[in-house]
């Protein structure tokens, strides 16, 4: 397969053979027949390969996998049901009651939620760290029991960039690895295991669908970690699994081994399956990303620039702009580009922002983010809105904050939008 994403996204992960269907075809079935109860239970030991129930696999979904997995540079790749179940899964797969992990405080508010509220209820505890910390001092929030760490490529709604090299080395030395939720950047604009990330997560449904048209999320595994080489950290992998006879993840399946437990064990006890008609609307989305992903970049820089040279705006976040604070590290990860989102202050705080909004007419607000359509939100309206401005400040969220997705639009029409907003507002 060719080294360019731009080929990768259109041919990996299904080649179809002489008469087969040249698109991947939806298996829109729940079950499998087989000829034998024997040929049926060796699926059900893991000592063969195949389907029997969508709950667990289902071919649509692994083809979409797969080519996912050869965008990110992946060993193996799984989709599930939402971005939230994939970073769900992808700590649950190591951790347990009694466990502990580290992780970014700039990161989504749900996964913030699930990590730090309803993990927590499971007996696994989180901590959050500023990101920006130098690594010595992240070194401090390693516990003996901490299992793994997790950041974002580009923060939501904040756009800062992760130092994922940075990251890495917290994790290795301590013999965990790294998660990375990539879903801003996309394989197209970084490609985190290639900066030493172990495990790559996805919410599907923002730029890689890209329409607003299917919920959904993916994990990818790099194969790099050796888990055992720290086995006492990881039993679920290291150790047999009596549910499935006794076998040992780790040394049966080798590189496979974590997204073949996440499959076989989570997939199977949680059901947060992907639908093969989404994962069909994925693969659609993945064809154009590369050539979506440069309009997005570029559209949203022409933004950014315009909101920074207008005096009625506070301040602007966006790392393509060379006065962002994370601009350098952009520039490192992200070179081709970052995202289409960015975040600013209108000049009179949260009223003013709200008033800005409620003015617009080609922008929609909508808690949706990412998508081919220019969307935005208000944080301390919407999804914070329970929270007071301090604590707001102490979440890194500006009560003034606009999370601003640029679409692909005409850049034109989407700053001409912006302007007679502004107009409008005084």
């Amino acid at each position: 397969m060719s080294n360019s994403i731009d080929t990768t996204a259109l041919h990996a992960g299904y080649v179809p053979g002489n008469g087969d269907p040249r698109q991947v075809p939806i298996w829109q079935s729940t079950t499998w027949k087989y000829a034998t109860s024997d040929d049926m239970g060796k699926l059900f030991d893991l000592e063969a390969s195949g389907y029997f129930y969508t709950r667990l696999q289902n071919p649509t979904n692994d083809f979409v996998a797969a080519k996912l997995c050869a965008m990110e540079g992946g060993f193996a790749g799984m989709l599930t049901s939402s971005g939230q179940a994939a970073n769900f899964f992808a700590i649950f797969n190591i951790c347990e009651a009694g466990d502990h992990f580290i992780a970014s405080s700039s990161i989504y508010g749900g996964t913030y939620n699930l990590f730090g509220v309803t993990m927590k209820k499971m007996g696994i505890e989180c901590t959050f760290v500023d990101q920006e910390l130098p690594l010595e001092e992240l070194q401090k929030f390693i516990k003996p029991n901490t299992k793994c760490v997790f950041g974002e490529t580009i923060t939501n709604p904040t756009v800062n960039i992760l130092d994922i090299e940075k990251f890495a080395k917290l994790a290795h030395d301590n013999g965990i690895p790294l998660i990375v939720d990539n879903t801003f950047a996309t394989p197209v604009n970084c490609r985190p295991i290639e900066f030493g990330c172990d495990i790559v997560t996805h919410s599907t449904t923002k730029y890689i669908d890209g329409h607003a048209s299917s919920v959904g999320g993916a994990i990818i595994d790099s194969g790099n970690f050796d888990w055992m080489a720290n086995k006492e950290k990881f039993p679920g992998l290291t150790t047999p699994d009596e549910s499935y006879h006794g076998l040992t993840y780790a040394t049966k399946f080798g590189k496979a081994a974590y997204i073949t437990k996440a499959t076989a064990q989570l997939m199977r006890d949680f059901g947060c399956i992907q639908s093969p008609q989404n994962a069909y609307y994925i693969q659609l989305g993945l064809e154009s990303l590369p050539v979506r992903m440069a309009r997005h970049c570029s559209n949203a820089q022409k933004v950014a620039e315009f909101l920074a040279s207008d005096d009625r705006i506070a301040w602007v976040n966006y790392p393509g702009l060379e006065t962002d604070k994370n601009h350098a590290l952009a520039q490192k990860y992200c070179p081709k580009g970052t995202c289409g989102v960015l975040c600013f202050g209108v000049k009179g705080g949260r009223e003013a922002s709200i008033r800005f909004m409620d003015s617009l007419k080609l922008a929609t607000i909508a808690t949706h983010v990412a998508d081919s359509k220019t969307l935005l939100l208000h944080p301390a309206s919407h999804t914070h809105r329970q929270l007071t401005d301090e604590q707001l400040a102490e979440a890194g969220i500006p009560a003034d904050l606009i999370r601003f997705s640029v679409g692909l639009e005409d850049p034109d029409d989407i700053i001409n939008d912006i302007k007679q907003a502004l107009d409008k507002i005084g």
